[in-house]
C-alpha cells in the first residue's frame, strides 16, 4: 500500500486497518512458524504496511494539536 493511498483513509478507518493488519500479521507469523510460507516476503511487506499506517496515523494526532 502506498503512502498516497494511507492518506486518502480517514482516520477512524485508519485505525480500524491497523488492528485488521496487525492481527493478518500475527496470524501469518503463527502460520509460517508451524509451515513455512510460500513467500515468506509477505511478512516483511506487511510489517512496513502497519508501520506505514501507524506513522500516517501519528502525524495525524501531531498535525491536530
Amino acid at each position: 500500500m502506498k503512502i498516497a493511498e494511507i492518506r486518502e483513509i480517514p482516520t477512524a478507518d485508519l485505525v480500524e486497518r491497523i488492528a485488521t493488519e496487525v492481527a493478518n500479521y500475527n496470524q501469518m507469523v503463527l502460520n509460517h512458524s508451524i509451515s513455512p510460507l510460500d513467500k515468506p516476503s509477505q511478512i516483511k511487506d506487511l510489517r512496513r504496511t502497519i508501520a506505514r499506517l501507524k506513522t500516517e496515523l501519528r502525524q495525524r494526532e501531531i498535525n491536530t494539536k
